[in-house]
């Protein structure tokens, strides 16, 4: 099983070996309401952890999601193109964002575990 990881941004990560899988927490897309496009990040692109490295646009906002932890981009999921309501259908299952191979395992332990996300959440 996965070792999952959370932010501050409500981004999780899957982490499997060096590879993260990355998207966003049941309470971002419940702020978010209903998601009508996601913008993904290209297999290929660097990114440093916080960096910005895509968007979900509801009828409510867009916002920007952010790298939990720097690497590249290995695969985006394409099915969000096509039906960006998963987002809100699975937030912390099928409707990941992107995996990516992690350039510096360290900077997971600047992330938050369930129980410390879920700790966090109660004081929003």
């Amino acid at each position: 099983m996965p070792n999952i990881r959370y932010s501050k941004d409500h981004e999780w990560i899957a982490v499997d070996g060096n590879t993260g899988t990355v998207g966003i927490t049941d309470y971002a897309q419940s702020q978010l309401g209903d998601v009508v496009f996601v913008e993904l990040p290209q297999p290929g692109r660097k990114v440093d952890a916080g960096g910005e490295i895509a968007v979900v646009e509801s009828v409510k906002a867009a916002s920007e999601i952010y790298a939990p932890v720097g690497g590249t981009i290995t695969e985006n999921n394409s099915a969000l193109e096509a039906d960006p309501a998963l987002v809100n259908a699975a937030a912390e299952s099928d409707a990941w964002f992107f995996k990516m191979t992690i350039a510096n395992p360290a900077e997971l332990d600047a992330l938050m575990d369930r129980a410390a996300y879920d700790a966090y959440l109660a004081t929003l």
